[in-house]
């Protein structure tokens, strides 16, 4: 099951690179490309975002750094307010269980953040491959949009049900994909005044 059952290719092609602390608007600029097929540029996005948080309209952390779920639901709504765009955003804390639902919901996106402690990162794979691409070992968080959901998918030797477009790389043709244990457990993190099964939802508000 894909996101608007779309190939995988297809969406792995949203994916970029990302510079510095953008995950969030990454996921913001796809979700509003999937959509509504409009193109921002991310990068633009959170300088954007940068000046209005020094007019104290507080849409991240502090500029340049992080941006939480709820934080995230406050940008897309500005984004639509705007520039006019039929988009609007919600936050709730999610279930697994029903989380691929979502995927066949063309008025709709899922983007998830991620919360872990130091020397407890989830492991993150590109494709088919079994190469780990979050070993870090510092304490962090990662918003990535909920794309495919695929219990024959395996990187490697390992079955990874939850894909996602994740900007780690350029001229992606896969998606980024993780365990069941893995992704539950990080998605379920407890982060205080965010809680467990972070989740926000775009929808499309016209026709």
């Amino acid at each position: 099951m894909t996101l608007h059952a779309k190939t995988e290719a297809d969406l792995a092609d949203l994916q970029v690179d990302q510079m510095g602390n953008t995950c969030s608007f990454h996921a913001i600029v796809n979700g509003l490309r999937l959509l509504l097929g409009v193109v921002l540029d991310p990068m633009e996005l959170s300088d954007e975002i940068d000046q209005i948080w020094k007019q104290f309209r507080l849409m991240r952390t502090i500029p340049g750094w992080a941006v939480t779920p709820r934080q995230q639901v406050r940008i897309i709504r500005h984004v639509a307010r705007t520039r006019n765009l039929a988009v609007t955003a919600s936050y709730q804390h999610g279930d697994p269980d029903t989380l691929p639902d979502l995927l066949a919901d063309t008025k709709a996106v899922p983007i998830i953040t991620l919360v872990w402690l130091p020397k407890k990162a989830p492991p993150i794979y590109y494709g088919d491959k079994d190469r780990n691409h979050n070993a870090t070992q510092s304490m962090g968080g990662h918003t990535m949009v909920l794309a495919a959901y695929d219990t024959a998918h395996t990187s490697g030797t390992l079955s990874t049900p939850w894909g996602f477009i994740n900007p780690w790389k350029d001229d992606a043709d896969q998606l980024f994909w993780m365990t069941d244990a893995d992704f539950r457990k990080a998605w379920g993190f407890p982060l205080p005044l965010v809680g467990p099964n972070p989740l926000v939802v775009m929808r499309k508000t016209n026709p």
